[in-house]
């Protein structure tokens, strides 16, 4: 059977980009991530709702974005991935804030969401509801056999529907809340996992 490999971008290859946003633009309001808010659109609204009050700008965010770069070790481990199995980012970012990361990463395909300006305001739309779930829903459909690795609370439906899955540097309380996917914390750990279990 042929193998896919579902990743979570922040948190897992890249920094998390609103924490950032947040040190950069001193608005300490966005300090809140999928780490602690189980809704993310929920979590969205509050944030678009921040940059209206503050005047933060798409270009502003991506201004930001621009200065980070990729987690280290992050390149070598996808491209070990990608000589293996069929990678997939499933992300709950935006086209327009991703890119620097995925030329960092060597473009790997992204399934995430579009955010655009709109007389002044940040406006977003969400691919689907569940979209991390549905595409591995989908690539099991496809009769791959799929791996997932996430950190947050909108991965765990992800996680659920993969056949194998791990935590990958989460924090404290989410691993309370599922210690059935576990955590590793190095890539080369994570190698291992999937190579005993994809």
């Amino acid at each position: 059977m042929s193998k896919a490999l579902c990743l979570d971008m922040e948190g897992v290859l890249t920094p998390e980009i609103w924490l950032h946003v947040r040190d950069r633009s001193g608005i300490q309001e966005l300090n809140l991530t999928t780490r602690e808010v189980k809704d993310y659109r929920e979590l969205m609204d509050r944030r678009v709702e921040i940059c209206a009050r503050h005047g933060l700008a798409l270009a502003d965010i991506q201004r930001y974005i621009a200065e980070l770069e990729i987690l280290p070790g992050a390149r070598d481990f996808v491209d070990w991935a990608r000589e293996r199995y069929q990678v997939f980012i499933l992300s709950d970012t935006f086209y327009a804030f991703a890119d620097n990361f995925m030329r960092q990463l060597g473009r790997p395909a992204l399934f995430c969401h579009d955010i655009f300006q709109d007389a002044g305001r940040l406006r977003y739309t969400l691919r689907q509801e569940n979209p991390k779930q549905k595409a591995v829903e989908a690539l099991r459909g496809l009769n791959f056999r799929v791996g997932a690795v996430g950190d947050s609370y909108n991965d765990i439906h992800m996680l659920r529907a993969a056949h194998t899955a791990t935590f990958f540097r989460a924090p404290d309380g989410i691993r309370a809340e599922f210690p059935e996917y576990g955590n590793l914390t190095e890539y080369k750990d994570l190698k291992i996992f999937l190579s005993e279990n994809l």
